[in-house]
């Protein structure tokens, strides 16, 4: 089966509606990276008349975890996947439409196979970096996975 930012949207919609609701939408995603986007408006706002820093979060964290789910899916094994930790900055304001893009699918691959080849737990950190529409940085994610095959 060929995951496409459709078949993640329907999943979001079903399994993240916070996300779903708030605007979270997955706009491309490939081998080697994904993009998502979410639109600022009144239901994910601040009150400082910007997007919810949490919201931003939610959209940079589905950037790496929509490639992490991919990469696990075409490598044919069962293999859990858990955020054990994250870090954030924030250098501007987030209005209007911002995307999250992710570009560590190589990252991703080589914990997998290491992973299945060792049988151990292995953990990557993925980093996603939001921009306006103007391709100014609003903020920078970074997420540690924790990942292990399925006995």
């Amino acid at each position: 089966m060929n995951i496409t930012p459709r078949k993640f949207n329907t999943f979001t919609m079903f399994k993240l509606p916070s996300a779903y609701f708030c605007g979270v939408r997955t706009k491309y995603i490939d081998a080697s990276k994904c993009i998502v986007t979410v639109k600022h408006k009144w239901i994910n706002q601040n009150p400082f008349k910007s997007m919810f820093w949490a919201v931003q979060g939610m959209a940079a964290e589905l950037s790496t975890g929509a490639l992490m789910i991919s990469k696990i899916k075409a490598s044919g094994k069962k293999i859990s996947m858990l955020v054990t930790s994250n870090k954030a900055s924030f250098t501007k304001k987030a209005t209007g439409r911002i995307m999250f893009t992710c570009h560590d699918g190589k990252l991703m691959d080589e914990a997998i196979e290491k992973a299945i080849e060792t049988g151990e737990g292995q953990t990557v950190w993925a980093k996603s970096i939001g921009v306006n529409k103007e391709g100014v940085e609003v903020s920078t994610f970074s997420f540690e996975w924790s990942i292990k095959v399925k006995g």
